[in-house]
């Protein structure tokens, strides 16, 4: 199943290139910069956009993500680099394959 990633802005748009199989975004090419957790999530929704994907921890706590259709993957790396995130590819494409609306899965 092809999805459309949103890379948060908080993400080296680099790593956009690693997910070949899918649609891949970064928030500043959607045009969606500088807007906070929940609008950011409600623009994603709006663009049609499945996963949003971040390093903020506190997305979770902040949102209500009861009736949303976007998702939401969190990866915890030491830092936003693309040397942290590229060991964390092959967790985030299973997480794809298992992910659902509106369901927040964090990577370890």
């Amino acid at each position: 199943m092809r999805l459309r990633l949103l890379l948060d802005e908080c993400i080296d748009e680099r790593f956009r290139h690693s997910f070949v199989e899918h649609e891949c975004q970064t928030v500043r090419y959607a045009r969606l910069s500088g807007l906070k957790n929940g609008r950011l999530l409600t623009e994603a929704e709006r663009a049609n956009f499945d996963v949003l994907i971040t390093l903020d921890r506190s997305i979770y706590a902040q949102q209500n993500f009861d009736g949303r259709r976007i998702s939401v993957l969190i990866m915890r790396t030491p830092s936003s680099d693309l040397d942290d995130l590229l060991p964390l590819l092959t967790i985030a494409l299973a997480a794809l394959l298992q992910i659902r609306p509106g369901q927040v899965f964090r990577i370890p």
